[in-house]
């Protein structure tokens, strides 16, 4: 039989001649450290007698299968992925017992030993297919079913699921049985299990249609004293008031745990009823505003979930986009609106949008839609189109038809397909009924085609400064040729005092190569005219010469912070695009960077400092402006107000571009407490960051991350750690990293995640460049024998994009054009990618290159 990877047809296959009622999974997460035992039991129908077919179970050994009544050979039926199940009658029942490994990979069944207190904790993660690592289970979304988990613990556990936790009976020896009652049909990638002995607490709300709904927050015992559940309560509360009103519809489950796991791959996984987040989302020390905001998103984006996701669920996993762009979309709507965090557009704008551009930009970008013909092609669908290409598009969407049409249609999708699969048309139906508006062509241009368009004006004025032409330009490139209708802002600015402020405004729609913008003909040309103002449309703007002069010049004078993001994100583009010199972008930030109010926009500016520094400058320039950028952002960070959010930002990035013995020094000041800045303390993950820059710096060896590592000896001390001694500048470190990373399993995922980060954070470039041979040694066994997250972790992380040059590139492309990449579309797409940021890199430097 084949392996772990199920193909589309292979699902549809099995979903036309299946369904399934139910499963009463019974686990023991007490007998080994290594692996647990299951029984699992499946009730489901079969539409034609006679019929074969297989269930997914990935298992360490399968003890016994019986299917109706007979007894299959498991070393026949079972291969360690697949079970078959041969001649189906009308209604059958499958029990299998078997044996399941614990991960420590983030994958599946995950098992953690606290360091602090050596306590053990248990959480799952499904998605996409890794329920089948836990239990014997059709693993596709369409195949829904109630689930029934039976679970034995520790009697001193937590124990949760997505049904309420029932009472444990004691079974003698200190263990319990937990035994939830069946939930709702739901998928399987959606089901839970997280268990150990986890701090709770607890509130409730009571739902729009007076059901009590009990509210839990839980975390690690260790963690404890970090962790702010009012906090939590109470955007979890605005959430539900916010979402319940906009859908129309009440809360579809009995209850809403969200729990904080350790060594968790992504930000959050909406588990109905049952979220578990990272536990980056516990602050140990100060964080940006950029972080609290973020996660109060990702708070209302899993909750989003519960209805766009959990109660209606996709086919397949090419409706993945549907997915992750509505959560994202109506989280962000939900966070500006219902929350403190007003500006959470700005926000949107400046990560979000600038992720979905890059992506966009990539060989490997895909339609919204994409093909998705098997598991692996999901695998690395969950990036900047799936997420914030589809949320940007939405918004676009939701300009074209109005909010009220939008969210109207969406509450009949619920109502018409509560705890059903469906796909994107059943959206668009509805979406048509309410707006009157024809989506087939919309959706063909904007959601089956990939590319990202560029818009520019094309403008003439008389000699009284009034327009006498006002076109916007819309251009594609070659590759993707398509010209997309889009529904816009073009905003006026005058020069006020000092300052940019918006004098007018109006909203167009904008289609074909050439719009004519006849409502400005005759009007007074301003300062500064903003395509794209308000940030309706996705596409890349450019500004005529004048605007550009002004806006640059003028930059921290933008009152409006969503127009001055939209200046910052066209500045990055043309530098990214080869258009405008990498080292103008530099000091353009440095210049304002100190005036931005916007903590995600600085976050944001200071990420492509380091990019633009260490890729994208010409290398006879790359160490002088290294230390240009140091001591800029010393010097900021000591202007900046006490305690503010950009004192902090601007001295933890200190630490990204530190070099010479001056800027060391000053970052050792900092940790020893010689060198205070008022109103910032210096402890817990934050010393940790400043800690890695010295070891970087060769400030910080072995021993001394050891003894560091003595006072913190917690999770996140072991990850910083692990980055730190990978970032020591010397062949005998980096050699060690290397052999712990590709040669070594001991690392669990976060440990693999954190080092591989920092290996290439380099004193000497030359210190890499052994390793492009190396990497392309190790990359095909790397993809063959780690799990899908791990390998993607080690090969894109590892990949030494810091020596920027052409070898590089030489070899990546013969290493993308061998036999082994052309029959592993994923692993492809991963050195395909790496390409594409070298090479822009490449000719961003020729860029720089160029007289003034």
């Amino acid at each position: 039989m084949p392996g772990e990877n199920l193909t589309r047809l292979e699902a549809q296959a099995r979903s036309k001649i299946l369904d399934v009622d139910s499963y009463i999974v019974e686990v023991n997460l007490t007998e080994d450290a290594k692996v647990f035992s299951y029984v699992s039991i499946v009730r489901f129908s079969c539409s034609e007698e006679g019929e074969e077919t297989f269930i997914d179970a990935i298992t360490a050994s399968v003890e016994s299968i019986e299917l109706n009544g007979q007894n299959l050979d498991p070393s026949k039926y079972s291969d360690g992925t697949r079970i078959k199940l041969p001649n189906l009658k009308h209604e059958n029942l499958l029990t299998v017992k078997a044996h399941g490994t614990f991960s420590n990979s983030g994958e599946g069944l995950h098992r953690f030993v606290d360091p602090v207190d050596d306590e053990v904790y248990f959480y799952t993660q499904f998605e996409v297919p890794d329920s089948r690592r836990m239990f014997a289970v059709f693993e596709q979304p369409d195949l829904k079913a109630s689930f029934e988990f039976r679970v034995t613990g520790s009697q001193n556990w937590q124990m949760i699921s997505n049904s309420t936790t029932p009472e444990p009976v004691p079974i003698g020896e200190g263990l319990a049985r937990w035994d939830f009652a069946p939930t709702p049909r739901i998928s399987s990638y959606i089901t839970a299990l997280v268990a150990g002995p986890y701090t709770v607490w607890r509130d409730e709300l009571v739902s729009s249609n007076g059901q009590v709904i009990p509210l839990g927050v839980f975390c690690r015992g260790s963690l404890a004293t970090f962790m702010d559940p009012d906090y939590i309560f109470d955007k979890t509360k605005a959430g539900f008031t916010y979402f319940e009103n906009l859908f129309d519809y009440p809360y579809p489950f009995d209850k809403y745990d969200q729990l904080w796991v350790p060594d968790f791959n992504a930000g959050a996984m909406e588990n109905a009823g049952a979220v578990t987040f990272t536990e980056s989302y516990i602050f140990r020390s100060a964080v940006t505003d950029a972080v609290k905001e973020r996660r109060v998103v990702t708070i209302l984006h899993e909750l989003a979930h519960m209805w766009f996701g959990d109660l209606v669920t996709m086919v397949w996993w090419n409706d993945l986009w549907l997915n992750e762009s509505f959560a994202e979309y109506v989280s962000t709507l939900a966070t500006a609106e219902a929350t403190e965090w007003t500006e959470a557009w700005t926000t949107f704008a400046s990560l979000e949008k600038s992720w979905a551009y890059r992506q966009d930009q990539l060989p490997s970008t895909h339609p919204i839609v994409a093909e998705i013909n098997d598991l692996e092609d999901v695998q690395v669908n969950f990036d900047g189109i799936t997420y914030a290409k589809g949320a940007s598009v939405l918004k676009q969407l939701v300009a074209w038809v109005g909010q009220d049409s939008f969210m109207r249609g969406v509450g009949n999708y619920f109502k018409k397909h509560q705890w059903k699969n469906t796909e994107l048309k059943d959206l668009l139906v509805e979406l048509e009924a309410e707006s009157g508006r024809d989506l087939a062509e919309w959706s063909s241009l904007w959601l089956e085609t990939a590319g990202v368009n560029t818009l520019r004006p094309d403008i003439e004025v008389d000699k009284d400064g009034r327009f006498t032409k006002f076109d916007i330009v819309q251009t594609a490139i070659d590759d993707f040729p398509y010209l997309r209708p889009h529904r816009l802002g073009v905003g006026m600015f005058q020069l006020v005092g000092g300052r940019l402020e918006r004098n007018g405004e109006i909203e167009i729609d904008v289609a074909g190569p050439v719009t004519s913008v006849s409502q400005l003909l005759g009007e007074i040309k301003p300062d500064l005219i903003l395509i794209n103002d308000k940030d309706l449309a996705y596409a890349k703007i450019r500004l005529d010469d004048g605007s550009w002069a002004v806006a640059l010049e003028n930059l921290s004078g933008i009152s409006d912070s969503l127009a001055r993001t939209m200046i910052w994100s066209a500045a990055w583009d043309t530098t990214r695009d080869a258009e405008a010199k990498p080292r103008d972008f530099i000091q353009l930030v440095l210049d304002h960077i100190g005036s931005e109010t916007e903590s995600t926009t600085v976050t944001t500016l200071l990420r492509q400092l380091v990019t633009t520094a260490t890729l994208y400058v010409s290398e006879d320039k790359r160490a002088e402006t290294v230390e240009h950028i140091a001591d800029s952002l010393i010097s900021l960070a000591e202007t900046a107000e006490a305690g503010s959010d950009n004192q902090l930002q601007f001295a933890k990035f200190v630490a990204q571009f530190a070099t010479d013995s001056k800027q060391l020094d000053w970052l050792e000041g900092l940790v020893s407490g010689q060198k205070a800045l008022t109103g910032l303390i210096v402890n817990g993950d934050l010393r940790w960051e400043i800690l890695l820059g010295l070891a970087v710096g060769n400030r910080a060896d072995q021993d001394r991350i050891a003894t560091e590592l003595t006072k913190d000896n917690t999770a996140n001390g072991k990850k910083f750690a692990a980055a730190a001694l990978a970032a020591i500048s010397t062949p005998e470190a980096k050699l060690e990293a290397w052999t712990e990373l590709t040669d070594r399993t001991e690392y669990s995922n976060t440990l693999i995640s954190s080092a591989s980060s920092s290996f290439g954070r380099v004193s000497d470039t030359k210190l890499l460049e052994i390793y492009a041979d190396k990497y392309m040694l190790i990359a095909q066994r790397i993809w063959e024998e780690r799990s899908y997250q791990i390998a993607s972790y080690l090969l894109t992380n590892l990949y030494p994009i810091a020596l920027a040059n052409k070898s590089l590139a030489d070899k990546t492309k013969e290493l993308i054009d061998s036999s082994f990449a052309k029959s592993k579309p994923a692993f492809r797409r991963t050195l395909v990618e790496n390409l594409a940021g070298l090479e822009r890199g490449l000719k961003a430097q020729a860029k720089d290159q160029e007289e003034n």
